[in-house]
């Protein structure tokens, strides 16, 4: 699997705390999961983020983050991230925190 493992230590640095974290390798990276339900991904370079279609244009605020095209076409509630981010704990603490908050309204899988 391709995914940036500087990412995804900064990743589990975050979420270390956090119960119900998992993780499993999926679309060409690494997939972190809260019970069960996909979270956030460290990928070549970059990541993506699930925050619901209600805090999507929250997150799109934030630099470095674009709407999320897998085959060409837009995935609501799901938001790209530049590999900046991870370097940046005022811009991806915000983005992990509407993460955390839409995906613990999930139901466990």
């Amino acid at each position: 699997m391709a995914y940036d493992e500087g990412i995804a230590e900064v990743l589990r640095a975050d979420l270390s705390g956090e119960p119900g974290i998992g993780e499993k390798q999926m679309f060409g990276g690494l997939c972190f999961t809260l019970y069960g339900n996909m979270l956030c991904t460290a990928g070549k370079g970059r990541g993506m983020f699930r925050v619901g279609k209600a805090a999507e244009a929250e997150a799109l605020a934030i630099e470095g983050v674009t709407p999320m095209e897998m085959t060409g076409r837009r995935m609501g509630g799901f938001v790209d991230a530049d590999g900046e981010i991870y370097g940046d704990d005022s811009r991806r603490g915000p983005l992990l925190a509407l993460a955390l908050a839409f995906v613990r309204g999930l139901p466990p899988k």
